[in-house]
């Protein structure tokens, strides 16, 4: 098979291989999918990317560049490229492309910088049928490769923002939400706790917990039981799924 890229010195290659920083995917607005089923999530949601570069018959849309495997994987994020990688312009992320129903179920992830843990949060929000999930705090990199594969590509279906708490303080007042924070400290266990109603729900990383904005921001907050003796924190990750499926138990949403 003749390729259009064989040698890793192309500047579209270099141009590839650049965008595994985020300066550069930020600066160009860009974020970059591997892999055809992340490629095929993008296209389903309307996604257009801005190129697309493969090594095998991938059928692709828009301007493709076929470039040879071994070349494609020097510019994959990981050790080899599956075959796609495709550039797409980045979306909005901001509160107001939000909308909410009618007895919302949200997650807040503050300072979860670990692209695993954010993407798992994506995903389980997704499973359990939250509206919405908001980041908050930290430097977070929402479109970070491992965000979008490790979410299996709910970050390009779940409604997401990222923001600051001066603007998610006055957003979640408008919105009339209880806002229920975690910590291993607290007196009510999350099972004892109403969480049927319009929620928010707040978790922080396992590192150093929720901020004191956080904890002051909450309308109410619950821990998680453990079994004594055992690890002292919960990954954050696991944490939300606990809480997010609690609420949809309560809801009777899983019936």
């Amino acid at each position: 098979m003749s390729y259009d890229v064989t040698s890793p010195s192309n500047d579209r290659i270099k141009w590839l291989v650049r965008l595994k920083d985020r300066r550069h995917r930020d600066t160009e607005g860009v974020f970059v999918v591997e892999g055809e089923r992340l490629y095929r999530r993008a296209l389903d949601k309307s996604l257009d990317p801005i190129i697309s570069f493969v090594s095998g018959d991938l059928v692709t849309v828009g301007e493709t560049v076929s470039v040879a495997p071994d070349v494609l994987d020097k510019a994959s994020y990981r050790s080899r490229s599956e075959g796609v990688i495709a550039v797409f312009p980045q979306f909005e992320v901001t509160l107001d492309r939000i909308e909410l129903g009618a007895n919302p179920l949200v997650l807040v992830a503050e300072s979860i910088e670990k692209p695993g843990n954010l993407g798992a949060m994506l995903r389980t929000a997704s499973a359990a049928g939250a509206d919405a999930m908001i980041a908050v705090g930290g430097a977070v990199d929402i479109f970070n490769p491992n965000v979008l594969r490790s979410s299996t590509g709910a970050v390009l279906s779940m409604p997401l923002a990222v923001t600051s708490w001066d603007e998610l303080d006055q957003w979640l007042m408008n919105h009339g939400l209880t806002v229920v924070a975690t910590s291993p400290d607290a007196s009510t266990t999350l099972f004892e706790t109403d969480i049927s109603g319009p929620t928010a729900v707040l978790i922080g990383a396992e590192d150093i917990g929720l901020s004191e904005h956080a904890m002051g921001v909450a309308s109410v907050t619950v821990t998680i039981p453990q079994v004594e003796g055992t690890t002292d924190s919960l990954n954050a990750s696991v944490a939300a799924g606990i809480v997010l499926f609690e609420a949809v138990r309560q809801r009777g949403w899983g019936r």
